[in-house]
């Protein structure tokens, strides 16, 4: 795996220019704005989403073929790529969460433990998105993966906006409030819990993977 894992570097390598204007990009709207929830989002789901870019590589001018004829096995490709996504995703975030807090320190627009709070929220939908990215990716391949992951998250949001609007109708609860009103202690346990979610999440999004990737064929 750690040969894997070196070649999906170097590939990801070859697009740096294109990291590097991302990063730029993030610490200009971080000096020049004071919201600090979408720079910190960006980043992480950015880079995180470059694992994407990686399959898409190895399925082009039918390279799969060729790789597996590698001694790797199909379990090994599979747990490399989530193994990636993690880390860089990992990496991205604890990135933009580090500048976050130096341009929150020197700019005094956000308390600190709000900045690591609204931080700590995006890490489990950073972990989902891939969660539902990768398998995608591995059934459909690039162009048709994109299609696929684009319907996907329509029909999340789709059925995240009728869970808040039925409670609103049905039951007179106003989720969103909720939400905002909840002390720092309770949404702190509440984001720990949507962590330990979002990892059981991934380890089921590895097992769809891994069956994908096991009767596919090149």
């Amino acid at each position: 795996m750690k040969g894997l894992l070196v070649k999906d570097f170097k590939l990801m390598m070859l697009q740096k220019n294109f990291l590097l204007l991302i990063l730029a990009i993030v610490i200009g709207m971080m000096v020049f704005t004071d919201d600090m929830a979408f720079p910190l989002g960006f980043l992480s789901f950015v880079v995180s989403l470059f694992t994407v870019s990686t399959i898409s590589y190895d399925d082009f001018d039918n390279g799969n073929a060729f790789l597996f004829t590698l001694p790797i096995t199909r379990n090994n490709y599979v747990i490399e790529k989530y193994s990636l996504g993690l880390l860089f995703g990992c990496i991205a975030w604890i990135l933009a969460t580090v500048l976050g807090i130096i341009a929150t320190v020197l700019k005094g627009t956000l308390p600190i433990t709000d900045l690591l709070l609204v931080s700590l929220i995006i890490l489990p939908i950073m972990i989902i998105i891939q969660a539902i990215m990768l398998p995608f990716q591995l059934k459909f391949g690039g162009d048709k993966g994109r299609i696929a992951m684009i319907g996907a998250f329509g029909g999340l949001a789709i059925i995240a906006l009728i869970i808040v609007k039925g409670a609103n109708i049905i039951f007179d609860i106003d989720l969103v409030h909720i939400l905002n009103t909840l002390p720092t202690v309770s949404m702190g346990l509440l984001v720990v819990i949507a962590v330990i979610v979002a990892l059981l999440l991934l380890l089921i999004s590895m097992k769809i993977s891994l069956s994908i990737m096991n009767k596919k064929e090149f």
